[in-house]
């Protein structure tokens, strides 16, 4: 009897090391696809760690910035996430959207035009710029995953004109969508990134001479005056199981009319108050508004945060995004927006809160523009 036990035994140990053999070798080779992008090496490894902000193998905040909100752990966090969401993480109807015809734009015309979730387009000054495009459908590198909401993905790679530059904030997937970038790159002059990020770019076929890649406060000076600052932003970086080992970033791009903050992802902190000292008053704030959870507030804004940051920075416009196209967090779809508004009602000090429509332009020159309570009309 004992010996059939054991026999039993060491056949299930045997089948059970196999299957986690074979699940190892299956997750190694599938992670060597080209959309995980490639970790820096080489000059580009050596340059990032003369950066101060790069310490003991990888960046760091320049505050103390934990993955998880005190009492909070892991296992909890990833229940929650996949059984604890909102009934209304999801609109049921179709996203109402304009369409704007970007590829027929007058040169004079100075707009932005969000493209939901992170994605947007700009034109200002006579020059072109996009921001974390992901226009694939996905914010996933898993078939079928994370995928957008009926009617905030109308905009595809072929939709859009030549860009002068590409901005980057982070390499997470929701910003840096390797089926956009590839069908991108004939379109793109040059890109501007944080350290480490041209990495994946180089990996994915573009030209290392059209990457231009920055630390925090140091400024990529742009022709024609104009000018990006690369700046600081509270967040993390990472498309494999290492993390840090490339840098994010926000920036603030100076044209020769106008000054936009673009603020990528980040936490709140002490840098927007201090962004705004320094560049006096700015004319578009663009700053992350959902997939917030208090298990990592250090790592995404509330609604009420983002609306002291926009008065932070001096702002006297703001447009809110990270929403609207993915779901990422366990909040109301509608959620970010509705909270928002209400801090926008209860503060307003001057600054002027704007809700376009996905597809539909912000005109930077107009103070006056009005934008609707478009989501309050969506089930």
């Amino acid at each position: 009897m004992k010996r059939k036990l054991f026999k039993f035994f060491r056949r299930m140990f045997i089948t059970l090391l196999i299957l986690v053999l074979v699940l190892v070798v299956t997750v190694y080779f599938y992670m060597r696809q080209p959309q995980f992008g490639k970790a820096p090496e080489g000059a580009r490894l050596e340059r990032i760690k003369q950066s101060p902000n790069y310490k003991d193998g990888q960046f760091q905040n320049r505050h103390h910035t934990p993955s998880l909100t005190e009492g909070f752990g892991y296992t909890g966090v990833l229940w929650n996430f996949i059984f604890g969401k909102d009934k209304r993480s999801r609109p049921v109807d179709s996203l109402p959207s304009v369409k704007s015809d970007l590829l027929h734009l007058s040169p004079e015309e100075n707009i932005v035009v969000w493209m939901g979730h992170s994605s947007y387009f700009i034109q200002a000054d006579g020059k072109r710029f996009l921001v974390d495009p992901v226009l694939s459908g996905s914010a996933s590198p898993l078939p079928g995953g994370t995928k957008a909401f009926k009617g905030a993905d109308i905009y595809t790679v072929d939709d859009l004109p030549a860009i002068d530059y590409l901005l980057l904030s982070h390499d997470h997937y929701d910003h840096m969508d390797y089926t956009t970038l590839r069908k991108l790159r004939n379109k793109v002059g040059s890109v501007v990134c944080g350290l480490g990020v041209g990495s994946h770019l180089e990996y994915w076929g573009y030209d290392p001479a059209t990457i231009i890649e920055k630390d925090w406060d140091e400024t990529a000076t742009l022709t024609d005056g104009f000018a990006a600052h690369v700046l600081t932003a509270r967040h993390f970086s990472g498309r494999t199981l290492s993390r840090n080992n490339t840098l994010w970033v926000s920036f603030l791009l100076e044209t020769p009319h106008r000054k936009i903050f673009i603020g990528g992802d980040s936490g709140y902190d002490t840098h927007f108050a201090e962004i705004g000292k320094r560049f006096g008053e700015i004319d578009l704030a663009i700053l992350e508004n959902g997939q917030y959870n208090a298990a990592w507030r250090y790592i995404h804004m509330f609604p009420e945060e983002v609306w002291t940051a926009a008065r932070e920075l001096n702002a006297k416009r703001l447009l809110p995004v990270h929403s609207g196209k993915f779901v990422l967090g366990n909040h109301a779809w509608d959620e970010p927006l509705s909270r928002l508004a209400t801090a926008a009602a209860n503060h307003p000090d001057g600054v002027q809160l704007c809700t376009p429509m996905i597809g539909e332009k912000l005109l930077l020159d107009s103070a006056t523009q009005a934008c609707s309570t478009w989501w309050k009309n969506v089930k």
